[in-house]
């Protein structure tokens, strides 16, 4: 068997003490009432949104929307509810 020599200090060093420890899920209802960016800016910060949707699923996401999916993140309607991921972040359909 080789000898094998493990620093830990220095593995340490570099390690991001800014790393995100997990996903963080926000509740939230899409009324109009919250402005578009800060939905965006959720998701840059890794965040999923679970909104329920009151009024016109379209109008009211017409402003995040389609920058969310340039982006890299997914949008799912699920009955009143919309899921929005950020990039690398999907939802699986494929129990519906």
């Amino acid at each position: 068997m080789a000898d094998f020599n493990l620093d830990l200090r220095s593995v340490e060093e570099h390690i991001d003490g800014d790393e995100q420890e997990g996903t963080q899920i926000t509740l939230g209802i899409l009324d109009g009432t919250t402005p578009g960016e800060e939905w965006i800016a959720a998701t840059e910060r890794g965040e999923v949104l679970v909104l329920a949707v009151d009024g016109d699923l379209n109008e009211l996401a017409s402003s995040f929307a389609r920058e969310i999916s340039e982006s890299g993140g997914e949008l799912v309607h699920f009955r009143e509810f919309l899921i929005v991921t950020p990039e690398g972040v999907s939802v699986d359909t494929d129990r519906l």
